[in-house]
C-alpha cells in the first residue's frame, strides 16, 4: 500500500482491521519501525481526533510527527494550472508539495470540500495534487469526498463489538444540523460497509440522497423509524444535499433519533464532533448504546495500522 485515500479491496480492509486490533492490544509492538522517519500532518481545515490520534499513532511506531496548519500558518495555496498569480494566492501547490515532500517521508493531508463545485470536490483535487507533486506516500486525513481513517476505525469498532455469527444489520441515518456539512464521512462509511460485505440501509429525508457510486447495493429507506427498528448498529451523521449540491432542502418531521426507536442491544455510532440534542440526544450519547467513545479511541490504532502498512511497503 503506497497511499491511503479510499477503500481499496475487502482483503486490504480486513488486513488493516486485524492489524489495528493487534496494535490496540500491543501499541508499541513496532515501536522501532519508524525511528528514522518523519511524517508531516498538513491541515487545511480544523481537526481534533484526526490530528491527535495520528500523532499518537506515529509516535507509537517511533516516528517524528510535525503538524502544520497550512490554512492559518502558511501561504494561501493556488491549485489551478497555468494561472497568473496576481490575486491572494501566494504559493502554488507545485512548489509547496514538492518542498514538503523533501522534508517528510510521509504526508498526511486534511482538506474539506467547497460544497459549491461538485466536480472538483468529487475529484479530490487537493489530495491528488499533493500525491503528484510531493512524490511521497500520502494519507488522507479527510478529503472532499472521503474520510477513510474514520471509516477504518468505524469498521474496527463494529468488528470489536459484534460477536454473533450472523451479519449485523447496519443503518446509516441522516440527522439534523444547523449548516451544510460535507459528504465525506457518510460516503466513506457506506463505501467501507458495503465493501466489507455488510448489509447496509441508508435512511434520509427526500432530497438528501448520497452519490450512487458510494451507496450502490444499499437499501434506501425514507422512514427513519422503520429503518432503525431492528438495527444492530445505527451510524448517525448529518450531510447536505448531493444532487442539489451543498444545499439544505426542507425536511419534514422529526429526525432526531430517540432511544425508544431502537431495539435492546442496538449500538449508536457517530464520528464527532456532535451537536447534542440536535444530531443526537443526550440519552443516546451518554447511555450504554453508545459506541462513540470507542470509535474515537480506535482512531489511534486505525491510523497506526495504515502507517505500519505504508512504512512496510517503503522498506520492501
Amino acid at each position: 500500500m503506497q497511499n491511503f485515500i479510499k477503500f481499496e479491496t475487502q482483503s486490504t480492509a480486513e488486513k488493516l482491521i486485524q492489524s489495528a486490533l493487534q496494535f490496540k492490544e500491543k501499541p508499541f509492538l513496532q515501536k522501532e519501525l519508524g525511528k528514522e522517519l518523519r511524517i508531516g500532518l498538513i491541515f487545511l481545515n480544523p481537526s481534533l481526533r484526526t490530528r491527535v490520534s495520528t500523532q499518537i499513532a506515529a509516535k507509537n511506531l517511533g516516528m517524528e510527527a510535525i503538524v502544520f496548519n497550512i490554512d492559518k500558518e502558511g501561504w494561501a495555496l493556488e491549485f489551478e494550472e497555468g494561472v497568473i498569480m496576481n490575486e491572494n494566492k501566494a504559493e502554488h501547490i507545485k512548489e509547496a508539495a514538492s518542498v514538503l515532500g523533501s522534508y517528510f517521508d510521509i504526508l498526511a493531508i486534511r482538506a474539506f470540500p467547497t460544497l459549491t463545485d461538485k466536480k472538483q470536490d468529487m475529484a479530490d483535487k487537493v489530495i491528488h495534487q499533493f500525491i503528484k507533486y510531493s512524490q511521497k506516500p500520502v494519507v488522507s486525513l479527510e478529503s472532499s469526498s472521503r474520510h477513510p481513517l474514520q471509516s477504518l476505525a468505524d469498521m474496527m469498532s463494529i468488528k470489536e463489538t459484534w460477536k454473533n455469527v450472523s451479519k449485523p444489520k447496519i443503518v446509516l441515518s441522516w440527522a439534523p444540523h444547523v449548516k451544510a456539512l460535507p459528504h465525506a464521512v457518510p460516503n466513506s462509511f457506506a463505501e467501507w460497509t458495503l465493501g466489507l460485505g455488510h448489509d447496509l440501509t441508508i435512511t434520509q429525508p427526500q432530497g438528501y440522497e448520497l452519490e450512487e457510486q458510494f451507496t450502490k447495493g444499499a437499501e434506501i429507506e425514507y422512514d427513519q423509524e422503520k429503518a432503525v427498528a431492528d438495527a444492530d448498529f445505527v451510524y448517525v451523521k448529518n450531510w447536505s444535499s448531493y444532487h442539489d449540491y451543498g444545499k439544505l432542502p426542507k425536511v419534514e418531521g422529526d429526525w432526531l433519533l430517540k432511544d425508544h426507536q431502537l431495539k435492546k442491544g442496538a449500538k449508536i455510532m457517530h464520528c464527532l464532533p456532535v451537536r447534542r440534542n440536535l444530531e443526537l440526544a443526550d440519552e443516546l450519547l451518554d447511555g450504554n448504546k453508545s459506541l462513540v467513545p470507542l470509535q474515537a479511541e480506535n482512531r489511534i490504532y486505525a491510523a497506526q495500522a495504515v502507517l505500519f502498512e505504508i512504512i512496510s511497503n517503503m522498506e520492501s
